[in-house]
């Protein structure tokens, strides 16, 4: 069983950048990434990117809500996958692309009260 995994150097950089003007740490950070991601409503199957950013470990990511995480991205892809799949493929591809979305939407919103705003569907930024 794999308990780490590293991003794309992409989404290390995201992450710094988001870390330097919100103050929230990666492990947040992963966690917006992945709803993000998953709430694209698409597979991520045959998503590409490099192992060359950040390091974490499998805890740090899901926590005790790891199961959770596992079953949303199987009813995403619409099957079982095996462990070796979700964590650390699928986990992988869905912080990856998640980073980026989680970017652009902060970019938008502009400061961390209305990104929260916005995510809850709230406020002049929808």
């Amino acid at each position: 069983m794999i308990f780490r995994l590293k991003t794309s150097k992409k989404t290390e950089e995201i992450f710094k950048d988001l870390e330097s003007k919100t103050h929230l740490k990666p492990y947040t950070l992963v966690k917006h990434a992945i709803a993000w991601s998953v709430k694209e409503n698409t597979s991520i199957m045959g998503y590409k990117s490099n192992s060359e950013g950040l390091e974490l470990n499998r805890q740090t990511i899901t926590g005790d809500y790891d199961i959770y995480f596992k079953v949303l991205i199987e009813q995403m892809e619409k099957r079982c996958l095996k462990d070796e799949e979700y964590f650390p493929t699928f986990v992988k591809a869905h912080i990856d692309r998640g980073a980026i979305i989680l970017m652009n939407m902060y970019n938008h919103a502009g400061t961390l009260d209305n990104y929260i705003k916005q995510s809850l569907g709230v406020g002049d930024t929808v």
